[in-house]
This record gives structure tokens, C-alpha cells and sequence, in this order.
């Protein structure tokens, strides 16, 4: 069987047409986007060109759109720029117990800077309560940073609801869109989020491109310093070619959001289909309601995480789970463990298919049965183990 690769939360393949585009810049854009000669000028219309295509598809204006490397410096420059700009009006800053690294590791750095921070527990299905939001809130808190949809279990969070809350408060609202970018129709006008991190990997761009939406008027401080680039708020010589392929990438989801959606859907019933076929046990882990197409995160009971990546991967079956393996043990995911306690069979039998191009429903169902037929084995094997 052809390997069949349902790990597009982690990372997707490259769309050919971004490709085409990047593979034209590299040979065609030779300048410095800073230059003042006409080389120069290619360079910075086709970033220019890229800003605004970018700033239509979220509603925002150009000039509100910062590049970046990704994902990860968006939310530090979003997280530790807004603390260090208003650190003055206070030290207080919120956030969840199910954030992405990216988030949770540069809220936990500022704690050690001296900053404040309140980390809000999720219900079963990884939503946050909005009461339990307010009761947090502070006079001194200056920002509230909620992820958009997970990263491990596909939950959106009522982003909107949060938005128009902090609308009448001091705190800036930062939202990782990471995951939930290209599945999720966005409107920074409708919905008046402060800040908003993405990366261009996860929507079939290339890798190490990104960008951070800044609302007007909102103020960071600098954390890289150099040239005068990005209106003075990202110093660096910008990548061009990457940008014009994410550029490209976001007028793709622009132009395909629906078609993208409903695929993704599609696969996802393809693939329990095939799994209530074969009669296994499992249970989806995540809101019923408020989901991201892409992620379908699984918990099978009787089962060994780390085993059963193992097998499916040796099966062609590309899927991944909540957990970090180091040096041959496993960690449970911190976003499981959120959601039913540190010690749930959840945190230790759980996987994550995310879905994505080139997931026909005849090849996911495919993998449905490869991996019912893997749960069916472990479950039997370990049922075997405990007769001895």
C-alpha cells in the first residue's frame, strides 16, 4: 500500500502553484526589497503585492501586516512586545492551559520577567467558560492571549464573544490562528482582535514565513533590531520568495475556503465510516460543535499511543499524536491532560488524524481500515496479556 499522510496539522505539502510562483521570484527578483533602485522596487512590489492580498483576505489594512519566520516568532513578538510595551498599565496577562508551545513557553518566560499570568482550565471538549474569563480579569491585566482552534484536538474557542469582551477593556486580545487559518473564515473588523499570528506551512506555503496582524493604533516593543524594515517593527532583509509564495497561499485558501472545508469534512466521515464499520471502540476527543474540519483527534481505548503510532507508521499510515517522545519515553499531551486530568487513559491512547490535500475518501477510508485494524490487534494482544 502507498503511504498515506494524515498529519496536515503538523505540516502540509507544498501547493504547486506556490511553488511555480516561488521558483519564478527566485529567478526573476533578484533585489533588495530596501534598495532604491529598480531592482529594488521589483523586490518590494512583490512584497507589497503579497501585504495586501494578505490584509483583504482578514479584513485588515496592508500596513497592519508584519512578516515573520512563522508561527512561533508571531506569538512571541505578539506575547512578549505587548508586555514589554505596556508593562507600565500592569503585569497581569491570561491565557489557557491548552495553547501551543509557541504561547505557553513565552507566557511561562515572562512569569519568570516578573509578569503575572493566568492560565484558564477547558471544559472536557477544550472550550473555555467566558465567565471564568471575566472572573479573571484585572484592571492591571494588559493582554489576553486564546488560541483560534487547537492544534491537537481542532476546538475553537468563541473567539468573537472574546474579542467584543475585551473590546471595553485595556487588555490587548492575541489570537494564534495557526491551526485554525484556511479552515476558518476570518474578519478583523468583525471580530476586533488586537493581534493575530499564522504560518504559511500549515495552509501549503512554504516553511519559515508567517505573519502578524497588528492592529492600528497598538503598540509593541521591539525584540529584534536592526534596519528600519516592516515600518521599524521587524528588523531583517525580508524573504522574498517565501513571502511571494505566501502571498499565494492565502489567495488559494481565499479563493477555495468552502471547497477546502468540505473536503476536509468529507475525509473526516470517510474515516470514522471505516471505523464504525469495523465495530472498534473510540471516541472523539474535542467539541462536538465548535471543530476544526482539519483535526479529528481519537481515543481508543485499550491502546498504547506510542505502540500505535509504531504500527500504523510501519503500515504507511502517517499520523501523529498530543505527545512529545524524548529520549524513548512519552509525555502525555498537555492539552489532553487539560481537558480529562493528568492521569486519564485519554492522555495515554489518544491520536491525531488532521486532514488536507490529496486526502481522497477512498484513501482515507483506506487508512480507517489500517487503523481499526491496528487498534483491533493492540486491544486483543493486550486483552491476551492480562489472561497470562
Amino acid at each position: 500500500m502507498d503511504p498515506i499522510y494524515l498529519d496536515h496539522a503538523a505540516t502540509t505539502p507544498i501547493d504547486p502553484k506556490v511553488l511555480e510562483v516561488m521558483i519564478q521570484t527566485y529567478q526573476e527578483v533578484i533585489g533588495n526589497p530596501s534598495s532604491i533602485h529598480s531592482f529594488g522596487r521589483q523586490a518590494r512590489k512583490v512584497i507589497d503585492d503579497a501585504r495586501h492580498k494578505i490584509a483583504k483576505y482578514i479584513g485588515a489594512r496592508s500596513r497592519d501586516i508584519v512578516f515573520t519566520s512563522g508561527g512561533t516568532e508571531g506569538d512571541n513578538m505578539a506575547i512578549i512586545g505587548a508586555a514589554m510595551a505596556h508593562r507600565k498599565s500592569g503585569k497581569h496577562i491570561i491565557t489557557t492551559k491548552i495553547e501551543h508551545h509557541g504561547v505557553f513557553r513565552t507566557c511561562e518566560y515572562l512569569e519568570k520577567q516578573g509578569f503575572e499570568v493566568d492560565y484558564l482550565d477547558v471544559d472536557r471538549t477544550g472550550r473555555i467558560s467566558l465567565d471564568d474569563l471575566k472572573s479573571k480579569l484585572r484592571d492591571d491585566t494588559i493582554l489576553v492571549s486564546i488560541m483560534y482552534g487547537n492544534n491537537e484536538v481542532g476546538t475553537i474557542q468563541p473567539i468573537r464573544e472574546i474579542a467584543h469582551l475585551l473590546s471595553e477593556h485595556q487588555a490587548l486580545f492575541h489570537t494564534d490562528a495557526v491551526q485554525a487559518f484556511g479552515t476558518v473564515d476570518m474578519d478583523v473588523k468583525d471580530t476586533p482582535i488586537d493581534l493575530l499570528s499564522m504560518t504559511g506551512h500549515k495552509i501549503g506555503g512554504p516553511k519559515g514565513v508567517g505573519f502578524l496582524y497588528i492592529r492600528d493604533g497598538v503598540t509593541l516593543a521591539s525584540f529584534t533590531h536592526g534596519g528600519d524594515q516592516e515600518r521599524k517593527r521587524r528588523a531583517g532583509t525580508q524573504n522574498v520568495p517565501a513571502i511571494a509564495g505566501l502571498g499565494k497561499a492565502v489567495e488559494q485558501v481565499a479563493g477555495h475556503l468552502s471547497e477546502r472545508i468540505s473536503d476536509c469534512l468529507l475525509a473526516r466521515r470517510s474515516l470514522l465510516g471505516a471505523l464504525d464499520s469495523s465495530g472498534i471502540n473510540y471516541r472523539i476527543n474535542g467539541n462536538p460543535e465548535h471543530f476544526l474540519p482539519q483535526v479529528l483527534n481519537l481515543y481508543f481505548p485499550g491502546t498504547n499511543v506510542e505502540t500505535l503510532l509504531t504500527r500504523l507508521d510501519l503500515e504507511g499510515i502517517a499520523v501523529s499524536s498530543g505527545s512529545a517522545c524524548t529520549a524513548g519515553s512519552i509525555e502525555p499531551s498537555h492539552v489532553l491532560t487539560a481537558m480529562f486530568g493528568p492521569d486519564a487513559a485519554e492522555t495515554r491512547s489518544s491520536i491525531r488524524i488532521s486532514f488536507g490535500s490529496g486526502n481522497t475518501p477512498e484513501r482515507v477510508a483506506q487508512a480507517g481500515t489500517v487503523i481499526a485494524r491496528c487498534v483491533h490487534d493492540l486491544v486483543e494482544s493486550g486483552k491476551a496479556g492480562e489472561t497470562l
